[in-house]
């Protein structure tokens, strides 16, 4: 499986991530092919600079009518006339539009239809996104990562006046991403860039193990004194391994919840997005028994995951930190038992019941639940 990660240290745009894929081997010709069939009646580029001191590629739309407000109906449709685009460059790309107009309608209160787009409804914003989603497909990449977001500080001119930065509409996108601010105060992250990776990235964090093949720098339209302006991306095959991810792992001791509550708030955790909650038993300080409750999270869900262990449970406070998690490759089949259907997790190592398809039958028959896993393992050692 191609991967390919972007590394938003410096922000993230629409034309840096179109930069960051041509620099990295994406075929230019193609891509100004594809996008000039959008009819939008600009002219596209792409040259060689160079910001302190990294080389880097800088991505160009001239042209076109950029002051139109359109509608989400409108670029649809543009999207969807464009005889050169494949039909997954039109989905991502439309995808895209999508969850932007969302967030637009809730900063403004409007429904969906009735957004209107202004910057990001202009000609350089959706040769931006088309230009990104079919650079992506023209180097085969199957599925996307992204850092932690540097979104910039400050204030930024709008169709809207004068905001903060990060945008309305980017603060939005970036709900439960992880995100910070560091370099000079200007917005480094647009709500293009923060649409892309919000909607197509399938994780947020540090880098994931993989076999790096190609590497490439999108080029901002700035040169910072104190930082490289660019976006970097990373494009390579994930390893062997079926899942070999960052996580993040939150942790507390606490020694004044009852049994109860924490039994709750770790209900709550798994039906939040929680991989794994765990509970062991601690001696604490003052000769105090308590708990240590172990969350192991998506680096996307950790901060609202981290929300419900302050608010379900008395800690006043807990432990952040990545880790590297590793999980065998696995199938899913059904196995037919006497009691009915049982799906199996197959692995390398062997397979295994799901215990809630087995604990469903038992307590539909009457039976032992050990007995409904024996019948599922011998199910799958018969046929398998």
């Amino acid at each position: 499986m191609k991967t390919c990660y972007f590394d938003a240290f410096s922000g993230i745009s629409g034309d840096m991530t179109v930069g960051a894929l041509l620099d990295a081997g994406a075929d230019g010709v193609r891509l100004i092919d594809a996008l000039q069939s959008l009819n939008l009646g600009a002219s596209y580029s792409y040259e060689k600079t160079k910001r302190r001191g990294i080389a880097a590629t800088k991505f160009h739309v001239e042209g076109g009518e950029q002051k139109a407000h359109r509608h989400l109906p409108h670029i649809v449709r543009i999207i969807e006339n464009a005889a050169a685009l494949t039909e997954r460059t039109k989905r991502r790309s439309i995808d895209v539009f999508n969850k932007l107009g969302a967030a637009e309608a809730k900063v403004h209160n409007l429904p969906l239809e009735k957004v209107h787009f202004h910057e990001v409804g202009a000609v350089d914003s959706i040769s931006d996104i088309v230009g990104a989603c079919f650079a992506l497909e023209l180097l085969g990449v199957d599925d996307i990562y992204c850092s932690k977001i540097n979104v910039g500080s400050g204030i930024v001119e709008t169709e809207h006046g004068t905001l903060p930065v990060p945008a309305p509409a980017t603060t939005e996108l970036l709900v439960d991403r992880p995100i910070y601010s560091k370099g000079p105060e200007m917005e480094l992250t647009t709500p293009t860039g923060a649409a892309l990776v919000s909607t197509l990235a399938a994780g947020f964090g540090v880098m994931p193990s993989m076999s790096v093949e190609r590497t490439g720098f999108g080029a901002g339209s700035k040169d910072f004194p104190m930082q490289a302006n660019v976006l970097r991306c990373v494009i390579g095959q994930r390893e062997a391994v079926a899942e070999s991810t960052t996580v993040s792992v939150i942790e507390a001791n606490i020694d004044d919840s009852s049994p109860q509550v924490l039994g709750y708030a770790m209900d709550r955790l798994f039906a939040a997005g929680a991989l794994d909650v765990t509970l062991q038993p601690l001696l604490m300080k003052k000769n105090r028994p308590g708990s240590l409750l172990s969350v192991i999270a998506r680096p996307e869900d950790q901060e609202s995951l981290t929300r419900i262990v302050l608010a379900e449970t008395s800690t006043l406070g807990l432990r952040l930190y990545s880790a590297e998690r590793r999980v065998q490759s696995r199938s899913v089949i059904e196995v037919e038992t006497p009691h009915g259907k049982v799906r199996m997790k197959v692995s390398p190592q062997g397979a295994s019941p799901e215990y809630d398809d087995c604990r469903a039958l038992a307590e539909a028959a009457g039976v032992p639940l050990k007995q409904i896993l024996a019948e599922a393992q011998y199910a799958y050692l018969k046929e398998f």
